[in-house]
């Protein structure tokens, strides 16, 4: 699938800023079944300072500066990328889960030693104990590993409300496996802390999924919204990656801006101000399937 993803991002405020300085992760991924055609990014006040380079885990990241004084900052960004779907998995022929854990932590290949980097603690996911013993269910001994991957995923989808006003971005892992509550970035890291429990190497994935209206009825414009994921590596297969959210393994519908130990490594769009005062924030996004060229 080829789409071209709209994400416009606009915050006003009740005075005036004087300074505005922000890191965004909107650029899509290239490479990993996933092919960027190109993408721009349309910031208004126009920045006084402005660059990008790739972080450790090889995100595109912009920087910018705004240094004349305004009461709204816009920012847009536009990208063509091409989608290719992921093989059909077999998951009772992938390898126990105990054995991944086991190859995780003896194997020393460049491979091996790159997935193992998302086997530990991270800033937003400490170690958490519901999550362990939620993860315990889908994991009994000698599971398959995608087998059990595939049921935890079904686990959270059938487990826990979507509900926006349940949770912040800075919800515990804990708070959220109590209320049974939360959204794609909740549900992203329950997977991810439930992975790490048992030793395994889970990553969080953000990006854009294009969203279909019931039958009859159109489109809505702006109607779709940043999403989250999670991705587990399996050996032979490399990273396989699960929609919580929609109960769904990821196939050609997910568009993937960005990867990361957790929200902390990848969120959207994050920086400082000088001034500006009580700040309202609106997001629209979409998602538009694109004709592929011959």
């Amino acid at each position: 699938m080829k789409y071209v993803v709209d994400h416009t991002t606009t915050y006003n405020y009740t005075d005036a800023v004087a300074v505005s300085y922000n890191v965004i992760h909107l650029s899509p991924r290239d490479g990993e079944r996933q092919r960027l055609e190109n993408t721009t990014l349309d910031i208004r006040p126009i920045p006084a300072v402005a660059h990008h380079r790739q972080d450790y885990f090889g995100n595109r990241v912009d920087i910018v500066t705004v240094q004349e004084p305004h009461t709204e900052l816009v920012i847009a960004a536009t990208s063509t990328v091409e989608v290719f779907a992921p093989p059909d998995y077999d998951p009772a022929s992938t390898l126990p889960w105990e054995t991944v854990r086991e190859i995780l932590f003896r194997n020393q290949n460049r491979e091996i030693l790159s997935a193992c980097e998302f086997a530990y603690d991270s800033p937003m996911l400490p170690p958490s104990p519901a999550a362990a013993k939620f993860a315990a269910l889908a994991f009994p001994a000698g599971r398959p590993l995608l087998a059990g991957v595939i049921e935890l995923n079904r686990m959270i989808y059938t487990g826990f409300k979507y509900d926006s006003t349940a949770t912040s971005i800075s919800t515990p892992v804990e708070e959220v496996m109590a209320a049974r509550a939360g959204v794609c970035q909740d549900f992203a890291h329950i997977g991810i802390a439930c992975m790490r429990s048992l030793g395994l190497a889970a990553r969080y994935v953000s990006g854009y999924l294009e969203t279909i209206p019931p039958p009859g009825r159109p489109r809505l414009v702006g109607a779709d919204a940043s999403h989250a994921w999670f991705s587990v590596y399996i050996p032979s297969l490399g990273w396989v990656d699960a929609d919580p959210t929609n109960g769904i393994l990821v196939r050609d519908r997910h568009v993937t801006a960005a990867i990361g130990r957790d929200f902390s490594d990848v969120s959207p769009i994050k920086g400082m101000i000088i001034g500006g005062g009580p700040q309202t924030v609106k997001v629209a996004v979409d998602v538009l399937r694109s004709e592929l060229s011959a």
